[in-house]
């Protein structure tokens, strides 16, 4: 049986890396999240494949606009033509505010969509494809606001509600797994973090919503391949059975800078599972880092060189660069904008650096701190541009401290005036 398992598509997602497409009216950063989608579509009608599994965050919340709706079912649309069966996992963005009252994907149910299935609920689904039966259980985002507004949580701790949750969870999937047809293929899929997950910015974003699932609870010999969502890099986290994050099919964010996008091909046996990671042609993100400090010279032609070495084509491109404050008024951003003219879009994000040494005392016993005129010697000492001020200030210091027997002169006319502009500072 040929699978195609497919997550975290996030359509609408990074617009403020494109710009409006005048032949199409749409944002660039949308288009190419839509040819990532319609790539993976295409796969599956090439295959052709008997299965398609969604692993959950279908757009960046559980209310996107209608015209991005209508992209993403148009896409998936193509699926129900050919009779391919499709399983939409719901994912913590497809819920509405983070679990509170349903999620985007069950308008596939609620219309009927022949052989789409929507998983916002764990259950177990018997799919027949043309290569055969097979058992899906599906394992949507969970969240702890379930339990926190139950009377036996009540002066519980989050780690506790935590456990209460993990115990409950075990409970329920043991229950599913004990109604399997020990002869059928079976796909446990799921949008959660797992334990031995690489992490990127799923992490933060989902902090205190989620929780963690441990590798173990989903690692069963009776999943012949168990396809998550959620993470968005790909990896596989076991190989008996096959547990494996395909990741997202394009780049969000500059956090992703660095990660591969795809999705995963399954030829799916009872028993043995094979599985490949397919990459998409996504669009690079790339970012140009020069530390401009140290230089004397013109820092504009430094920068210039630096972006002169980088493929920077169609590429969003984001130049992070230090400076000194008195090299503001040497750089030119027009110019800079003029050597990105082949990138798809620039953000440039100019760091000023003070380079200027802050002097340091020398550590003193307790007691000399708490002595002033140690003190205002000691600093004094230690700053040699105040050389000048130093009578006018230990003659302030006796004003202000009459009973420190080390200072003796009294205060000019002139020394009491700036004696009075430091009371007023």
């Amino acid at each position: 049986m040929n699978v195609l398992h497919v997550s975290d598509i996030h359509l609408g997602s990074g617009l403020s890396h494109g710009h409006i497409n005048p032949a199409t009216g749409l944002n660039t950063r949308l288009e190419d999240f839509i040819a990532a989608l319609g790539t993976c579509i295409d796969r599956a009608l090439a295959e052709p494949v008997d299965l398609v599994l969604f692993g959950g965050d279908a757009f960046p919340d559980a209310t996107p606009p209608p015209f991005v709706h209508e992209a993403f079912a148009q896409q998936f649309r193509r699926l129900a033509d050919a009779q391919i069966p499709t399983v939409l996992l719901v994912g913590n963005h497809d819920q509405h505010a983070q679990g509170q009252g349903g999620a985007s994907l069950s308008l596939y149910r609620t219309l009927g969509v022949p052989g789409f299935i929507v998983g916002d609920r764990l259950a177990t689904h018997r799919l027949h494809t043309r290569a055969g039966a097979v058992q899906v259980i599906t394992l949507p985002w969970l969240t702890r606001s379930a339990l926190l507004t139950r009377p036996e949580t009540v002066g519980l701790s989050l780690a506790e509600v935590h456990q209460l949750l993990l115990d409950r969870l075990s409970v329920a999937l043991e229950g599913e797994i004990r109604q399997l047809d020990p002869a059928l293929p079976t796909v446990l899929l799921a949008h959660a973090m797992v334990d031995t997950a690489q992490y990127g910015s799923e992490r933060y974003l989902s902090a205190g919503k989620g929780f963690t699932l441990p590798l173990s609870l989903l690692a069963r010999p009776c999943f012949d391949y168990v396809a998550l969502g959620h993470v968005h890099r790909y990896q596989v986290l076991c190989h008996d059975p096959p547990v494996v994050y395909p990741g997202s099919i394009e780049r969000v964010d500059f956090g992703e800078e660095a990660e591969e996008k795809g999705y995963v091909l399954i030829d799916l046996h009872k028993g043995k599972t094979h599985f490949q990671f397919c990459p998409l042609p996504t669009r690079p993100f790339q970012t140009i880092r020069v530390d401009l400090t140290e230089i004397e010279g013109d820092p504009q032609a430094v920068l210039l060189a630096a972006i002169a070495h980088r493929p920077t084509r169609g590429a969003v491109i984001r130049v992070i660069y230090q400076l000194r404050s008195d090299q503001l008024s040497q750089i030119n951003l027009g110019e800079l904008q003029q050597s990105l003219t082949d990138a798809h879009s620039v953000s440039f994000l100019p760091q000023l650096v003070n380079t200027q040494a802050i002097a340091r005392l020398p550590s003193t016993a307790l007691e000399q701190a708490l002595d002033p005129s140690h003190a205002l010697h000691l600093y004094l000492d230690h700053h040699p541009e105040l050389e000048p001020l130093r009578q006018d200030l230990l003659n302030a210091l006796h004003t202000l401290c009459p009973n420190d027997t080390e200072i003796t002169p009294r205060p000019t006319e002139e020394t009491e005036l700036k004696i009075e502009q430091l009371r007023l500072i």
